[in-house]
């Protein structure tokens, strides 16, 4: 069965950078748009960033836009977010998942609902 696999995430201070790992297993990766959400404590998961199998769309919140960069290496099944100057309103439980609805070579979807797989998270912590 499909299976993502996140991991990267830790604690860090205020400025500092981490860069989380997505494995997937399962699939024909190299298919399938892949997005990056976050989740806060009591809210819906939104997303942060978010690349299709082609590589050649990427999208970024604003939140994040100019500090966290997503990558992908097909060859290795794994899809990357480096996150840099790192904020504690960057303190969440982040996530990988697969679009379920596009796989467009250059449309990427947005919304939670059209993406499915998620992984188990993994939390990163920005201390101030």
């Amino acid at each position: 069965q499909v299976q993502l696999v996140e991991s990267g995430g830790g604690l860090v201070q205020a400025g500092g950078s981490l860069r989380l790992s997505c494995v997937a297993s399962g699939l024909t990766f190299s298919r399938y748009t892949m997005g990056w959400f976050r989740q806060f404590p009591g809210k819906e998961r939104v997303i942060v960033a978010g690349i299709t199998w082609s590589g050649r769309t990427t999208y970024y919140a604003d939140s994040v836009k100019g500090r966290f960069t997503i990558s992908r290496d097909n060859a290795k099944n794994t899809v990357y977010l480096q996150m840099n100057i790192l904020k504690p309103e960057d303190t969440a439980v982040y996530y990988c998942a697969t679009d379920l609805r596009y796989n467009s070579p250059s449309f990427l979807p947005t919304r939670h609902s059209d993406y499915g797989n998620w992984g188990q998270g993994t939390q990163v912590t920005v201390s101030s």
